[in-house]
């Protein structure tokens, strides 16, 4: 029996993720190792932040915060953001608190370097004797050498749109400060990518099925790969091993690099937890396992090619990615989220007034699965309202149907109308899909549709049977088309655990269900011989309405207050 784990891009732990990001890369994963549970399979989902980097270092230093302190405070906001959606993980660590990551980080390091997939280079770069460091390109700025425009960045140009490396630049300075940079000397380790391309990972990847645009990315990158640093002059990150670094200091590994081993060494913190004996060679040296990462389009070069290349370097029978489904970017409004520019949905006041899991259903209906698609308000209203007339609306007009009527219990289905209605409900009112077979191929827009579809047939079937006439003509018949609605309902909380687990936990104890819907087997597609299996004179429970619909008020209040804080930010 195949085992999958699954992986979740790090999110970097220097500010607040938004709904482009859980769209993205998170989401997703959470929809697809719901529905792998619940078809019986063996699952671990790993995720935690990304807690290196020069941009850390600096913006710790902005706020006065210590590094540890500035990342374990955004690696508190990540979580609670995620457990706002739902999205359950099974750990969420970081790479500067697991307890095995430098030891994993230093043992890639090491055997790469073994195994001769290291380069040395000595070259040089922009150094601040202001803030005595090194800087990135990204915390540096000049005069742009085709042009002559001053406020050029560290690799490209705004106003010409040339790109450079930042050595190029005329008259470089630091970005922060504005003091002059200057060039000095300093020694490196480079991934030798083209060696590792040569070796297996060219030929791994084209002999495997990727998406579209996996396969688009890597391969331009394939026609230009070159040797990659994976080192920084930094006091903030991995240091580069004693024996290796040979009297070099201040050397640390590049985030870029360690940030992907953390899948592995939060595998051992899981094990460490859970009382797994072997985890990191189970889930990762296994050839049963199947390696899946979520990631947004902007991460395809590290989970694609360079990870890969990491876990083959290693030579010791490490899986590689049996898929990355990558997204494209998830856009707000008309344009790109923006933290800065204002451009943002708040989690905080969205929460506070809108439900969570319409939230969640309306991302995984609109994801950017194969081109750039956008969060709008007027869109997240149809997804509410439909949800309210299509799920909503179905699970309080026939309970409270049932409730008032008919004593408040599941009626009884007569032997007579049985094969009728079988008939009736599973092939006459709309196609009933699987929606797991769309989430394993990775189209969760398609799945929601089918959701959506799959309870819109007893919503014909209801319309059509009119148990609420039925009941003054022929009661018993009216009882068995009930039963036959409360059965679906059944069908449709399961089908939903995936999507929505709370609203799904919800109709399943309003049919009187008890336990944990999630528990129970995935429902696959109903078959007329055997897809009943409530128990007639069950009590209900609690009917309430699971959906409020927006109005058209709410929404342009709404589309007024994101253009207003724009241009607060502006």
């Amino acid at each position: 029996m195949s085992r999958t784990l699954v992986t979740s891009a790090l999110p970097y732990a220097n500010g607040p993720i938004h709904f482009g990001h859980v769209a993205g890369a998170y989401l997703p994963a959470d929809v697809y190792v719901r529905t792998l549970r619940m078809q019986g399979e063996e699952v671990r989902f790993i995720c935690g932040t990304d807690e290196y980097g020069t941009a850390i270092t600096i913006d710790a230093e902005r706020v006065g915060e210590p590094p540890a302190e500035y990342v374990k405070r955004w690696h508190g906001e990540i979580a609670r953001t995620f457990d706002r959606f739902g999205i359950e993980f099974d750990i969420f660590s970081g790479t500067s608190t697991c307890p095995y990551h430098t030891e994993w980080a230093q043992t890639f390091f090491r055997r790469l370097h073994a195994n001769g997939y290291l380069q040395e280079m000595t070259t040089d770069q922009l150094y601040s004797s202001s803030q005595d460091r090194f800087l990135a390109d990204r915390y540096v700025v000049g005069t742009c050498p085709k042009c002559g425009f001053e406020n050029a960045r560290g690799d490209e140009c705004p106003s010409c749109a040339s790109s450079f490396d930042a050595l190029d630049l005329l008259e470089p300075r630091g970005k922060l400060d504005g003091k002059p940079l200057e060039r000095r000397a300093t020694k490196h380790w480079y991934l030798d990518l083209p060696k590792l391309r040569d070796d297996h990972i060219g030929a791994w990847f084209e002999s495997h099925e990727w998406k579209p645009n996996v396969r688009n990315f890597v391969a331009a990158m394939f026609a230009d790969l070159r040797p990659r640093p994976i080192t920084r002059d930094l006091d903030w990150g991995v240091p580069v091993p004693e024996e290796i670094a040979a009297g070099e200091t201040g050397k640390v590994l590049y985030v870029w690099f360690d940030a992907p081993i953390g899948y592995v060494s939060m595998t051992q913190e899981l094990g460490e937890q859970t009382n797994e004996d072997g985890a990191v060679d189970r889930w990762w040296r296994a050839p049963e396992t199947q390696l899946v990462h979520f990631i947004g389009k902007d991460n395809i070069p590290f989970h694609a090619l360079i990870f890969p290349s990491m876990l083959y370097g290693m030579k010791q029978d490490f899986v590689l990615p049996h898929a990355v489904p990558a997204n494209e970017f998830y856009n707000l409004q008309g344009r790109k989220f923006s933290t800065s520019a204002g451009w943002v949905v708040p989690i905080e006041p969205f929460f506070e007034q809108y439900d969570a899991e319409v939230a969640r259903f309306h991302l995984i209906a609109s994801a950017p699965e194969s081109s750039d698609s956008e969060f709008r308000w007027e869109e997240f209203q149809k997804t509410a309202n439909i949800l309210a007339d299509t799920v909503g609306n179905l699970a309080t007009r026939v309970l409270r149907f049932i409730d008032k009527h008919f004593d408040g219990a599941v009626p009884p289905l007569a032997e007579a109308h049985r094969a009728e209605l079988d008939a009736e409900i599973l092939e006459n009112c709309g196609a009933v899909v699987d929606p797991a077979a769309s989430v394993r191929e990775y189209r969760f827009r398609r799945a929601s549709e089918e959701l959506l579809a799959n309870a819109a047939v007893a919503n014909v079937f209801v319309d059509r049977l009119a148990p609420w006439t039925l009941r003054k003509t022929d009661p018993e018949r009216a009882m068995s088309v009930l039963n036959t609605c409360c059965e679906w309902i059944g069908w449709i909380a399961r089908w939903m655990v995936p999507f929505m687990p709370g609203k799904a936990q919800a109709l399943w104890a309003m049919i009187g269900q008890p336990g944990a819907v999630a528990d129970q087997a995935w429902p696959g597609l109903p078959q007329a011989d055997s897809w009943r299996s409530l128990t007639a004179g069950q009590k209900l429970g609690e009917v309430s309405g699971l959906f409020a619909k927006l109005d058209d008020e709410t929404v342009a209040r709404e589309i007024a207050a994101l253009e207003e804080r724009a241009s607060a930010s502006a």
